[in-house]
């Protein structure tokens, strides 16, 4: 869908430059996506893995992250290994909703309730992430961390337009249940993509 050139906005490696490859194609259906003009591929033109990993490299950044729409759709191999030998370290945020292929440095699942990761995934990540929408999202998230990695970042971030009402109610549990972490969307407060 497209890719560019930013600061890491939410999670583990918020504030990091980064070169982003959004990739069309989406069947989760988060009714708060904010980007939901990625979820028909076939609104896109397709691009050859070199090319991207070529503008990646160009790009000057450490990191590549490839997000969607949801990535895991695609078998990403082979997108994983041109970038590694351009040298960049290689990054994916996901639902998990499908079987993640590729070999990433660093995995980030943001499990949705619209269609649930597959349990066999969630062991992968190095960073649960997820989004509070209401009250209820707390035990849903409590559900996946507990068949999490013993090393994996735990995070709870509020849905954006609902941030006002959900952050409290956010701090207040990560308070009370230390082993979680608060991530916000720090590129939208500083006006980058």
């Amino acid at each position: 869908m497209e890719q560019f050139y930013t600061i890491q906005g939410e999670g583990f490696f918020a504030g990091h430059a980064a070169y982003f490859i959004r990739l069309a194609g989406c069947d989760v259906g988060c009714v708060w996506c904010d980007v939901k003009e990625s979820w028909n591929a076939d609104d896109f033109p397709k691009e050859t893995v070199d090319s991207l990993a070529g503008n990646a490299a160009n790009s000057g950044a450490p990191i590549a992250v490839i997000t969607g729409g949801e990535p895991a759709m695609y078998d990403l191999t082979e997108l994983c290994k041109a970038l590694h030998q351009q040298g960049l370290r290689v990054h994916i945020e996901t639902s998990a909703a499908y079987e993640i292929f590729g070999e990433f440095d660093w995995i980030t699942i943001s499990p949705k309730k619209f269609k649930f990761p597959l349990e066999t995934e969630i062991p992968k990540a190095d960073e649960l992430k997820f989004i509070v929408f209401n009250k209820s999202d707390f035990q849903w998230a409590e559900s996946y961390a507990e068949k999490a990695s013993s090393g994996c970042r735990l995070l709870l971030q509020p849905e954006w337009d609902k941030r006002d009402q959900i952050m409290p109610l956010i701090v207040d549990y990560v308070k009370q249940n230390p082993k979680w972490n608060i991530s916000i969307q720090t590129h939208k407060y500083i006006g980058v993509p």
